[in-house]
């Protein structure tokens, strides 16, 4: 049977649940989660999508990202998902949520209202090659000017997102150094 997203309005309240293309497919508003993962040298880890993917295939993107399944909470779906698709585990941390939509290709449209969360790892990663291409380490200002020179090098989702998560680790970061 197909995976089901859970559809919700704009206030997160659930309409019910469809078929993960037919949503894609029709644009339909419904729940995602985005994890981001940070390492102790301040680099952030990005994924690129393997090549089998059914929607941008070989762009580079967040940690991991996904649908809640049917009555699964947005925790515990960001917890699974960085299991499954990058093999380890550690605390994450909710960061804000969003809604986007655009254009993905072939037809598809992703329209998602995005729960963030964020964690700390320096420990092996070992992704999932079905879902993951390549993954590598980088620090932000390299990620950012790698976003002005070669958007099209990355998802959507994480054009439109990297500035709000870079400018909440920063905010995270001089929260720390107050000593606070």
């Amino acid at each position: 049977m197909e995976e089901q997203v859970v559809l919700v309005d704009g206030e997160d309240n659930v309409l019910g649940t469809m078929g993960k293309m037919q949503a894609h497919r029709e644009g339909v508003l419904h729940r995602a989660v985005s994890v981001f993962i940070m390492n102790g040298n301040g680099e952030m880890l990005l994924q690129k999508r393997a090549l089998s993917k059914y929607h941008s295939p070989g762009l580079w993107t967040n940690t991991c990202c996904t649908h809640p399944r049917p009555d699964e909470g947005y925790a515990d779906c960001a917890e699974r998902r960085l299991k499954e698709e990058m093999g380890f585990s550690c605390t994450l941390v909710p960061a804000f949520a969003f809604i986007y939509e655009g254009d993905v290709e072939n037809g598809l449209m992703e329209h998602e209202l995005d729960h963030v969360f964020l964690g700390w790892y320096d420990g092996p990663v070992n992704p999932d090659p079905i879902e993951v291409e390549d993954r590598t380490f980088a620090p932000l200002d390299e990620i950012s000017a790698r976003l002005k020179d070669s958007p099209q090098e990355f998802t959507i989702w994480f054009r439109a997102i990297f500035e709000r998560v870079s400018g909440h680790l920063s905010g995270m970061e001089s929260h720390k150094k107050g000593g606070v």
